[in-house]
Parts: C-alpha cells; sequence; structure tokens
C-alpha cells in the first residue's frame, strides 16, 4: 500500500514540473519583442514647389487680361495734289458766330462739316476772275448797300458790307467781260448768324439775258417756286466759309456770266449777297 502511494506520488510531482517547464517555454515564445522607434512611412507624392505671391497672381490672371504691348499705327499723310493741280487760296473773312448752328427745321439740310472745309484743288494757274467785274440785279434799287459790293472783296459781315434786295424771287448777275474757263464758284449771303437761304440757283451763260445757252451748276429749290426747274442740291447753313461750288467737277464749263437766285431765309423774306468770288481762267 505504501508503495503504490509512493508512485503515485512520483507520477503527480513529475506531471507537475513537466507542466511548469512547458508553461515557461510558451511564456518566452510569447513575450514581444523589444519595442523600436517607429520610422514614419516616405510620403510617395511629390510635394507642390513653392510659388511667389507675385508669381501666383500673374500665374492665376487670365491671359486675355495680361496688357499687350502695341504700336500706334502712323499717320497716312495728305495725299500730295496731282500734277498740274494746287489748292486754291481763297480769303475767308472772320466767323461771326461760334458753334454747331441748330437745327432750323428746315427740309432737305445738308449737316454742318464740324471742321473746316477742305483745300479745293484747281488747275495751276487759277484765279480770281471776279473781282472789281461789273454787277447787276433784278432789284436795282437795293434797300442797304450798292449793287457793286457784290465783287467789291469785302466779305466780313459788319454793317455796310453786304447788299439787301428786295423780298421774293432775286438775282444777280456778274459779267467776268470775257469768255472763261471756270472752276469754282463762292458765295456769301449773310453770315453773321446762322441762316438759311432758299431757292439757291446758280447758273452760267455767255448770254447776258440768260435765254440761250444756259446751264444750272447748283439748284436747292426742292419745289420749283423759283420757276426756274426742281433741284436736287441740298439746303446749307451760311457760315464764314461761304458756299463752294465745285465747278471742275462738272466738266469745267466755260461762260462770261454768272447768275445767282434767292428766294428769302429762314429769318425774313428779303436777300442778301455779300460776296461772290469765282475762279477759274480766262478762256484762250
Amino acid at each position: 500500500m505504501t508503495k503504490k502511494w509512493d508512485s503515485m506520488m512520483k507520477v503527480v510531482l513529475l506531471a507537475a514540473l513537466a507542466a511548469t517547464l512547458c508553461l515557461g517555454m510558451s511564456c518566452k515564445k510569447q513575450e514581444p519583442a523589444p519595442s523600436q522607434p517607429q520610422t514614419p512611412a516616405k510620403d510617395t507624392q511629390a510635394k507642390p514647389a513653392e510659388v511667389k505671391p507675385a508669381e501666383a497672381a500673374q500665374s492665376a490672371a487670365p491671359e486675355a487680361a495680361k496688357p499687350v504691348e502695341t504700336t500706334p499705327a502712323p499717320v497716312a499723310p495728305a495725299p500730295a495734289p496731282a500734277a498740274g493741280y494746287a489748292p486754291l487760296t481763297i480769303e475767308l473773312p472772320k466767323p461771326m458766330f461760334v458753334g454747331t448752328p441748330q437745327d432750323m427745321k428746315v427740309e432737305n439740310l445738308e449737316k454742318p462739316l464740324g471742321r473746316a472745309r477742305p483745300p479745293f484743288l484747281a488747275p495751276e494757274g487759277a484765279v480770281l476772275l471776279s473781282k472789281g467785274k461789273p454787277v447787276s440785279a433784278s432789284d436795282e434799287e437795293p434797300i442797304i448797300g450798292e449793287i457793286e459790293m457784290i465783287t467789291d472783296g469785302d466779305k466780313e459781315a459788319a454793317d455796310g458790307s453786304y447788299v439787301e434786295l428786295g423780298p421774293f424771287v432775286q438775282h444777280v448777275t456778274i459779267d467776268l467781260e470775257k469768255n472763261s474757263e471756270l472752276y469754282a464758284i463762292v458765295v456769301w449771303h449773310y453770315h453773321k448768324q446762322p441762316r438759311v437761304y432758299f431757292d439757291v440757283v446758280v447758273q452760267l451763260s455767255n448770254d447776258k439775258d440768260f435765254i440761250t445757252d444756259v446751264k444750272t451748276v447748283f439748284n436747292n429749290d426742292i419745289d420749283n417756286s423759283a420757276g426756274l426747274g426742281i433741284g436736287k442740291d441740298m439746303h446749307y447753313t451760311e457760315t464764314n466759309e461761304g458756299k463752294l461750288i465745285d465747278l471742275l467737277s462738272q466738266g469745267s464749263p466755260k461762260a462770261r456770266y454768272i447768275r445767282l437766285y434767292s428766294n428769302g431765309n429762314t429769318s425774313n423774306d428779303l436777300n442778301h449777297y455779300i460776296e461772290v468770288d469765282v475762279y477759274g481762267k480766262p478762256a484762250e
């Protein structure tokens, strides 16, 4: 009985020893490795390039907003006159009113040019033919002035410088005293204030009575109230530049007599003339 107990005790002790050994080995296997400082993983994405504020603002602006350097186009010089032509020397009186004339509600009225009239080119050798030449008129006794004043060279609008004819249709006739090749006519009515004269008609002839060989070179009578036919030219406002009638573009007609009609104005029914210039060359 005692032997059996001893044997059982040995078995229990051996089992306990084996269990202790297994437990020690198991604990060593489960012991964690000593901790190591962790290195952060490298960022594989590329870092954005450093951009300075000025560069960022410039790059953010749209391309169209960038200023573009341009060189101003050169101003083309005025074309030189064609060979054999030269500007007419037209002496102008001083202007009597300043600014743009107001619309006077006149039918078929041309707009003011808004600047000086460009030079008129005429064949070289063109001269003023009318200064001092004889003048006659339908009203032989003007209300103011003398008929001869229409070709005396005084173009001012001051008192004593103009001729006042009666109402209704009136005309004046200039005798150049010889047949001439004509390039331009400039007429000054009363230009002390802006006004429009009606039924302005200009005719040329070699017949002093204007019965035959009559050529109309200007006519703004839109309703034939002067009885000389309906005209296609425009009404115009009087200025110190006068009204230039281009005869060069009408074939430079030849004539001795120039007749000018009018039929009142926007201020009253009277007719006024200050000066008439006729430019050309005596015909050969």
